[in-house]
């Protein structure tokens, strides 16, 4: 069995700034993590391969520095890491991502495909779905188990609020995992060693183009755009009443929300 995780390197968001002239992300100087729901589809694919045996092959679109992220998938077991990196890729949106990403796993071949919900700088939860619609096989989004696992199938549990679906899924398939999947696994000192000795494929323009709708990836193929990219506004303290009975507690409450004409 061929499993294959889509991950994406990510600026740690408890690092990140906010340019107030351009209202853009400063990248420069923050840290960069595995996208925390990328990093849990890692470790339910090595689980996967535990129970069922096969391979791991990790992929991910970005630029070479991507290559780190990559590197500590291989450190935590995966078998194989590919980086899908061009400048004609440059400032995809989600639809043109998941369409360079269905060509490239194309070209690979797969039998499940797991990415993360979706990804911090972003939020958007779109890419993964995507990617399955481009490539027609079944998906299931909000995987938070794996109940079975066979080569002609798999049995999960989808998330929902108010409890869960159970779905058999044919195989070939991709999931999209959120955090109650699975627990990542730490790195090994020997994993890290074999890790920088592995080399990692990439996947380039050229090798793609034939597989592309070439007037659709990129910035300028891309159907959307960041118009503007903010910090949460600081909220104040508030008001705190202290030595109140519940009867003066509600009374103060209602006067400010009528004072707002909140009601």
């Amino acid at each position: 069995m061929k499993i294959v995780v889509c991950i994406k390197q990510v600026p740690d968001t408890v690092e990140v700034k906010i340019d107030p002239k351009t209202g853009t992300l400063v990248r420069d100087g923050v840290p960069s993590i595995i996208n925390p729901d990328d990093k849990t589809g890692i470790e339910a694919a090595l689980e996967l391969k535990e129970r069922v045996g096969g391979t791991v092959t990790v992929i991910s679109m970005g630029p070479p520095q991507a290559d780190v992220a990559l590197r500590e998938a291989l450190a935590m077991g995966c078998d194989e890491a590919i980086l899908v990196s061009g400048r004609e890729f440059g400032g995809s949106d989600t639809y043109a991502t998941s369409g360079i990403l269905a060509a490239a796993l194309r070209k690979i071949g797969y039998d499940i495909i797991i990415t993360g919900r979706q990804a911090i700088d972003g939020d958007t939860a779109q890419v993964g779905p995507q990617i399955g619609e481009k490539l027609g096989i079944p998906q299931v989004s909000y995987v938070q188990e794996i109940k079975e696992a066979a080569e002609d199938h798999l049995i999960v549990n989808r998330y929902f609020e108010d409890g869960y679906h159970i779905i058999k899924i044919k195989t070939p398939c991709l999931l999209t995992a959120i955090a109650e999947l699975a627990k990542p696994r730490y790195m090994t000192v020997s994993g890290i060693v074999d890790a920088y000795e592995k080399e990692i494929k990439i996947i380039g323009f050229d090798d793609l183009k034939d597989d592309l709708e070439l007037d659709m990836i990129g910035l300028k193929g891309s159907p959307t755009n960041v118009y503007k990219s903010f910090t949460k506004e600081v909220k104040g303290a508030g008001t705190i009443l202290k030595d109140v009975s519940a009867d003066q507690a509600v009374a103060a409450i209602m006067e400010k929300l009528e004072a707002k004409h909140i009601i």
